[in-house]
């Protein structure tokens, strides 16, 4: 398949990226990982495609003392081989090194894989466990987003007409902080059949457990104390969380969160 005919605009700053939203509706691009292979198959459609793959503000990360903020534009690639500074200390690292293969990392952004909200992407599930915050511009101003509010199903973001996504920052966990995510991948590159990622910061008070790779956007799951403390399993948690799908059906779910704890008692241990 070929795409269907469209205009291409090249910002190199943010202001440029802002004006041009601000008077077109565009697709913004980096990496064009995702967006890319829609186009060619006539899934998307845009008239202008926006690119900001030179826009400097957007391919930086900037640490301060208790997170660091990633430009939008910051590759998987960036991210795994430290490249970039890694807030948690090594666990976005390793997210990072099982996203697809290594020629997407190269290319393939933070900010393009969380705008394009694929149930079953690495960033969409991880994100939101790590109590993420998603910085939006456009010609109104700027706002904030939890990363977990972003995200609002299957391919669908918080974005409307003129906006784009700037940056994420991710806070800083503590020195007590445990992690784990795991997810079922049938062969290495391929998108998720299940995954979970779990965080226990009892100092910070952060304490999170997310699924995800569920065909909807991922799940936050309530009572993550009870979960992390082993008090309930995945399966149990699942039961509570999801009434609406038999539970028969969320098998690899349910094993991926007692998997994701069970690399988190590791990291205690």
């Amino acid at each position: 398949m070929k795409p269907v005919d469209f205009s291409y605009l090249n910002a190199v700053t943010v202001d440029q990226a802002v004006q041009a939203l601000g008077s077109n509706p565009c697709s913004v691009v980096s990496g064009n990982q995702s967006l890319g292979p829609m186009i060619n198959l006539r899934l998307a459609r845009p008239n202008i495609l926006l690119d900001v793959s030179r826009v400097t503000e957007l391919r930086r990360a900037v640490e301060t003392e208790d997170a660091v903020e990633f430009g939008t534009a910051v590759t998987h690639a960036e991210i795994e081989d430290g490249i970039v500074p890694d807030p948690t200390d090594g666990w976005m690292r390793s997210a990072a090194s099982n996203i697809a293969h290594r020629a997407v990392r190269n290319r393939g952004t933070i900010g393009g894989s969380l705008c394009h909200a694929d149930p079953a992407a690495d960033w969409v599930t991880v994100l939101p466990a790590l109590h993420a915050r998603v910085t939006i511009i456009g010609p109104q101003g700027s706002r904030e987003l939890d990363a977990d509010a972003f995200v609002l199903g299957p391919y669908s973001n918080a974005l409307v007409d003129g906006e784009m996504v700037k940056s994420i920052t991710v806070p800083k966990p503590s020195s007590a902080a445990r992690w784990g995510y795991w997810k079922f991948v049938r062969q290495v590159g391929e998108f998720a059949k299940a995954s979970a990622a779990v965080l226990d910061d009892p100092e910070t008070g952060r304490c999170r457990v997310v699924v995800g790779a569920l065909g909807r956007k991922p799940v936050v799951i309530d009572g993550a104390g009870g979960i992390v403390s082993k008090q309930i399993d995945g399966k149990q948690a699942l039961e509570q969380a999801l009434t609406d799908v038999p539970i028969a059906e969320l098998r690899m779910q349910a094993i991926a969160i007692d998997r994701a704890v069970e690399r988190l008692a590791q990291a205690q241990d």
